[in-house]
């Protein structure tokens, strides 16, 4: 059962991820915030799911490198699917566009947007999407798998 679980864990983090850069591009032309400056775009910080041991432990619960993995970290308890850790914005200035007629310019007649690459920031809502797709298929295929294991289970 926790394969589909980790499946489940993912299909939740990209789904959360996919809603902040949604977000980050209706805001795209947006010059307030809910501060009252422009707005900030933001990126979702995910990383492994802590277990209870880990927790009780006082075990650090930031992402896992390849190195912790390798040395025993990994094993076990460490396999329990990934989490949303936070949000942190993106470290882009504003983008300032001179529009002296526009409410929201400043006394040089400029107007501050979100700083952000559209580009980049749609490459990053397609690669999101994918990873959730395989982690869809990763899912059924768990759940496939249990199925034919309980057909086996019954004939014998």
């Amino acid at each position: 059962m926790r394969a589909m679980e980790i499946s489940a864990s993912g299909l939740d983090v990209e789904w959360r991820r996919l809603e902040v850069i949604a977000q980050n591009l209706a805001h795209a032309g947006s010059t307030r915030g809910v501060d009252g400056g422009p707005y900030r775009p933001m990126r979702l910080v995910s990383g492994t799911r802590p277990s209870f041991a880990d927790l009780a432990a006082g075990a650090p619960t930031g992402p896992l490198s390849m190195g912790q993995l390798r040395a025993g970290r990994g094993d076990g308890d460490a396999l329990s699917g990934v989490s949303v850790l936070g949000l942190e914005p993106i470290g882009a200035e504003p983008r300032r566009v001179l529009e002296p007629g526009h409410p929201d310019a400043d006394a040089q007649g400029y107007v501050s947007y979100p700083g952000f690459d559209h580009a980049a920031e749609m490459t990053l809502m397609v690669k999101t999407a994918r990873i959730y797709e395989a982690n869809l298929v990763a899912l059924n295929i768990g759940r496939q798998m249990y199925s034919k294991a309980m057909d086996l289970g019954k004939r014998s």
